[in-house]
């Protein structure tokens, strides 16, 4: 992985260089086709993935949540809170994807509490936006989570 291409994304773009290469050692970047199955609902979490190129759709219980895109990252919250996926991820168009396996994932999480804080902040945001995709219960107390 190309740390000048993490500085392009946005939950990265305002990392120092020596913490962008950091990043860039413990990830890869690949190219999957669509209709892709990037993350299943119910199953064990063992990655994270950023979006770089292309597209995706959030699917909880086979429903359409959200659309995602370059920029757009997913599966931390069955990293963060040791659970299962909460919602499938299905590539609508060919994609380019930066993968972090979860040691890598819990490594960032703990070198880098800037990023880590972004992703929690996002964690909360999709809780309030899609209840309907519950895992632990929120800071207001509604019970749902996503993918």
């Amino acid at each position: 992985m190309d740390a000048e291409r993490l500085k392009q994304l946005p939950l990265f773009a305002d990392l120092p260089h020596k913490q962008l290469v950091r990043v860039a050692s413990w990830a890869d970047e690949i190219d999957l086709p669509a209709g892709k199955h990037l993350i299943e609902q119910g199953a064990f979490a063992h990655e994270f993935f950023l979006i770089t190129e292309g597209s995706a759709e959030v699917l909880h219980d086979g429903e359409h949540l959200a659309d995602l895109g370059p920029g757009d990252f997913f599966g931390e919250i069955a990293l963060v809170q040791h659970q299962r996926r909460t919602a499938s991820v299905v590539a609508t168009t060919p994609v380019r994807v930066v993968v972090m396996a979860a040691r890598e994932f819990d490594a960032m999480d703990r070198e880098l509490p800037e990023v880590a804080e972004r992703i929690r902040q996002e964690m909360l945001s999709r809780r309030r936006e899609f209840p309907e995709a519950t895992g632990t219960p929120t800071p207001e107390g509604d019970g749902s989570a996503n993918a």
